[in-house]
């Protein structure tokens, strides 16, 4: 199967102030964020021509930055702009935005004080992060040997690129074993995430979740509480064992690329695409098309 890559598509990037040929949009190979992880990132999805949250995106980009030591150059209000200026100018009703920030290449070496913080946003056409094959039936997870840090040990508060390392690892692994993905769990052995989403779970009736005390506490994942309290469901958000996912009836997903994407399997445990998952799924579909209109 051909993939288009992504340095050679035809559209624009926003970077650093204005509008650029998307092939134009380049990096040096002594770019600090290249070497020391200097990045953060925001994940977006468009609806109808509109970015779901995208003030609270923008706002946890920039609170981002400030953990890992700088302040970027645009105002909240400035990148909320340049995100809509990037969909307008590549024409994207239903899509994705990528913003992005990172230290530049005028100092190499682990201090880059003096380095340019540069700015940029990319988005283009993404119509779903799993298939709908999956998604039907319920992914099937491994659990990762890679552990989420603990957060005296990484900026974990932060949407950072550095922190994606072992997603990496672990979604690679996961796939060359016949999975979807991996469940991570955090520094203390309690279930933490997916490598790129939130997870919840279903047990008589309440909506289980871990605490997101050294992992992101996701703008999805935020949605979908406020979704279950509107259905007058429970939610129960504590540490979680690996050894309770025997207990629970139902799982599912949560994240700006997964959307609301339930679970089938987590390592021996199994699970069913029960009514409460679906009809959150629906809720969350409801409502990013509400905002659209």
């Amino acid at each position: 199967m051909s993939v288009l890559p992504f340095d050679d598509r035809d559209g624009f990037i926003w970077y650093n102030g204005k509008l650029v040929p998307w092939r134009d949009a380049k990096v040096h190979v002594l770019t600090h964020g290249l070497h020391y992880a200097s990045c953060v990132f925001e994940g977006e999805r468009v609806y109808g021509g509109n970015i779901f949250k995208l003030t609270e995106h923008s706002t946890r980009l920039d609170r981002s930055a400030k953990l890992l030591g700088y302040e970027l150059p645009y105002s909240v209000a400035e990148i909320d702009r340049a995100c809509q200026e990037t969909i307008a100018a590549n024409k994207i009703v239903d899509g994705y935005v990528r913003p992005v920030a990172w230290r530049g290449s005028e100092m190499m070496g682990v201090s880059a004080q003096s380095s340019r913080i540069n700015v940029a946003v990319a988005t283009w056409e993404w119509p779903s992060y799993f298939s709908p094959e999956a998604k039907l039936k319920g992914l099937r997870l491994t659990i990762s040997d890679w552990k989420r840090p603990a957060p005296d040990t990484a900026p974990t508060a932060s949407k950072a690129a550095g922190l994606y390392m072992i997603c990496t690892l672990s979604k690679h692994a996961a796939e060359n074993a016949g999975f979807d993905d991996a469940l991570m769990l955090d520094y203390r052995g309690q279930v933490a995430e997916a490598t790129g989403a939130n997870i919840f779970f279903v047990q008589d009736g309440k909506l289980h979740t871990p605490k997101p005390d050294c992992f992101l506490d996701g703008i999805t994942r935020r949605t979908v509480i406020d979704l279950a309290r509107a259905q007058q469901i429970e939610v129960v958000e504590r540490a979680i064992m690996p050894n309770e996912l025997e207990g629970f009836e139902q799982s599912f997903l949560t994240g700006t690329a997964a959307e609301v994407t339930p679970l089938g399997q987590i390592g021996p445990y199994n699970f069913v695409v029960g009514d409460i998952t679906k009809s959150l799924a629906a809720a969350y579909d409801k409502t990013v098309r509400a905002k659209a209109s």
